[in-house]
Order: structure tokens, then sequence, then C-alpha cells
């Protein structure tokens, strides 16, 4: 490689860096980034409620046994270490959070896609550039996915395509991926494609697959909207 084509790799590599670092800025890695930040508030909301409850019940606890018998300076003391300890421990047990390496397969349709978008989030910087970008385009339309899914029986059948492909085909794919030592993902297999390329590949058939379903779920209720637009016009509707 001449000194030419070094810098000018150097340059393009530089470049991929700034915009790497712009989109994740804006766009729905933002987006989700704030979403989970706000889980992340919620969650510590949570934990601080518990361990604020843990000292008052035992506030509540000791007074009632003071009242009942003399405890003393040592009675209060150890007291107020456990009702400490307690709260400590329900903090740090509701503030903990392990990291998302699967989604759930019985949670609630809204919840399943929330979920989904945080595995996503949480596994996207292990994954190849061009997966990156794949994995951001799918988490920019789970917004859509998530309010139809919403309205959606659980059953149905195109509700279960998408909790397949969010539960266990992606999670799948992405956990087999990250199985293969990296000095084995740049070598072409016998169609002549890498594992780096393969997961491209695979993630584009998911958005494709999602963005399928989102748009059947979709037009039901434009369906439903027209066919009740019609009812109401021909039953109460009145000729010139």
């Amino acid at each position: 490689m001449s000194e030419t084509d070094d810098k000018v790799s150097k340059a393009l590599a530089r470049f991929d860096r700034v915009m790497a670092v712009v989109d994740e800025k804006q766009g729905p890695v933002a987006t989700q980034a704030r979403q989970e930040r706000q889980r992340t508030i919620r969650r510590y909301g949570k934990a601080t409620r518990n361990a604020a409850l843990a000292l008052l019940a035992v506030s509540i606890a000791t007074i009632g046994l003071g009242i009942v018998t003399p405890i003393g300076l040592f009675g209060f003391l150890a007291a107020v270490l456990l009702a400490v300890a307690i709260a400590g421990l329900l903090f740090v047990w509701g503030a903990r959070e392990e990291p998302m390496t699967s989604v759930p397969k019985d949670l609630p349709n809204g919840e399943m896609v929330q979920r989904f978008g945080s595995y996503l989030y949480q596994n996207r910087r292990a994954l190849p550039a061009p997966a990156q970008e794949v994995v951001d385009s799918i988490s920019g339309r789970l917004g859509t996915l998530k309010q139809t899914l919403e309205r959606t029986d659980p059953m149905d059948p195109d509700a279960q395509d998408a909790r397949r492909l969010m539960s266990i085909h992606l999670p799948g794919l992405i956990d087999r991926y990250a199985k293969v030592p990296p000095a084995y993902r740049g070598e072409a297999d016998g169609e002549g494609k890498t594992i780096d390329q393969r997961l491209v590949e695979g993630l584009n058939a998911t958005r494709t697959a999602l963005g399928e379903v989102s748009e059947r779920l979709a037009k039901r209720d434009v369906d439903a909207f027209s066919t009740q637009g019609r009812f109401i016009e021909s039953k109460y509707g009145q000729a010139d």
C-alpha cells in the first residue's frame, strides 16, 4: 500500500468514527439511549422507595417496642443499624441490573418490544459497524411496532411471528455470532461469505420480517377505520 493510500484509509477510518459518534447522538440510538436512562431512573426510584419504606417500617416497629418495654441505648442503636442494613440491601438489590443477554418469552407484547429495544441497545457495540447500522434501523421502527402489538392478542399469528423474532431468532443469531472467535469472523465460507456478512444478512432478514408484521397490523387498523366510516356514512348519511 502506497503512502497516499494509507493516508486515505486513515482519513476514511477517522470519518467513520466521527459519523458513528454523530449517529449515536441523534436518531434511533439517541432515542433508545434516552429510554434506557429513563428506565434506569425508574429503577433507582423504585429502589429508593423500597429502602425508605424499610426504614419507616423498622422505625415504627422500634417505637412500638419502646412503648411496650424500654429498649435502652443499645437497643436503639441496634434498631438503627438493622434499619440501615435492610434499607441498604434493598437499595442495592433493586438498583442492580444484570447485562441483558436475552429477551424473556413470556412478556406482554408491548413490554416485549421495550425489552427487545433494550437488548439491541446493550448489545449493538459488540457488533461490526455494518451490523450496527441494521440494528439501529430496527430500533427506529420499534415505536410503530409497539403501538400495533399492544392492541394485538399475543396468540395472533402475526404477533406470534414478531414475538419469535424478538425473543428467539434474533437474540439467538447475535448469541451465536458472539461465540465465534474474532479471528474466524473474516474467513469466507463455501459460498464466499464471511461470518460478519452472514450476520448482516440475518439482521436484514429480521428487519424485513418485523417491518412486514408491523405493516400488516397497521393495515388492519386502517381497514377497521374505513369499515367503521363506511358503516356510519351508510346508516346516518343523507343523500342530496
